[in-house]
C-alpha cells in the first residue's frame, strides 16, 4: 500500500497553486507550470496546505494516488528551485561545447553530434567534460539529460561514455580475466 499519497504538500509564501476542474496551475519566482490530474483524485487546498484524496479503493484509483501526490509536489518543487542534472564525459578527447542554444558534442564519433536545447531548460558546460541541464519541470530535465547520456551511454570495460555525476558504472573483466 502506499502511503506517499497521504502526506500533505506544504506551499512556500511565494508560489501560488490555482485549480480550475482538472488542470493545476502552480506559478512561482521560477516560472509557471500547469498539469492535467485524474478526476479519480481529488485535490483540496485549504491556507497553503493541498491534500489528495482518492474516489474509492480501486486498482487504478490506488495507482494515481500518489502519482498525482508525487507529480504535484515536483511542480511545487521546480517553481520555487528548479531541477538541475550533472552529467561527465569520461574518455580521452571527449568533449562539450556550447554555441548559442546548441550543445556540441565531441565523443569519439567521426563528426561532433550537435543538439538543439528544448524550450524551458537551460545548459551549462562549466567545463569542456561537464553538463549541467537545469529547468523547472522535473519531467523534461531528467528526459533531455537522459538524451543526452543516450548519445554515448558508458560502456563497461573502460568506463567511457556520458554519465550522471552520481553514477556509478559497473566494471568488468576483459577476455584475458580470470
Amino acid at each position: 500500500m502506499s502511503r506517499i499519497g497521504y502526506k500533505v504538500i506544504n506551499v512556500p509564501e511565494k508560489v501560488t497553486v490555482t485549480k480550475t476542474g482538472d488542470s493545476v496551475t502552480v506559478k512561482g519566482p521560477k516560472g509557471e507550470l500547469t498539469r492535467e490530474f485524474n478526476p479519480l483524485i481529488t485535490i483540496t487546498q485549504k491556507d497553503n496546505v493541498i491534500s489528495f484524496e482518492r474516489a474509492d479503493h480501486g486498482k487504478k484509483s490506488r495507482e494515481l494516488h500518489g502519482t498525482a501526490r508525487a507529480n504535484l509536489a515536483n511542480m511545487v518543487e521546480g517553481v520555487s528551485n528548479g531541477f538541475t542534472k550533472k552529467l561527465q564525459l569520461v574518455g580521452v578527447g571527449y568533449r562539450a561545447q556550447l554555441q548559442g542554444k546548441k550543445l556540441i558534442l565531441n565523443v569519439g564519433y567521426s563528426n561532433p553530434v550537435e543538439m538543439e536545447t528544448p524550450e524551458g531548460l537551460s545548459l551549462e558546460v562549466p567545463s569542456n567534460t561537464e553538463i549541467n541541464v537545469s529547468g523547472i519541470s522535473k519531467q523534461a530535465v531528467g528526459e533531455f539529460a537522459a538524451v543526452i547520456r543516450s548519445v554515448r551511454a558508458p560502456e563497461p570495460y573502460k568506463g567511457k561514455g556520458i554519465r550522471y555525476v552520481d553514477e556509478y558504472v559497473r566494471r568488468k573483466e576483459g577476455k584475458t580475466g580470470k
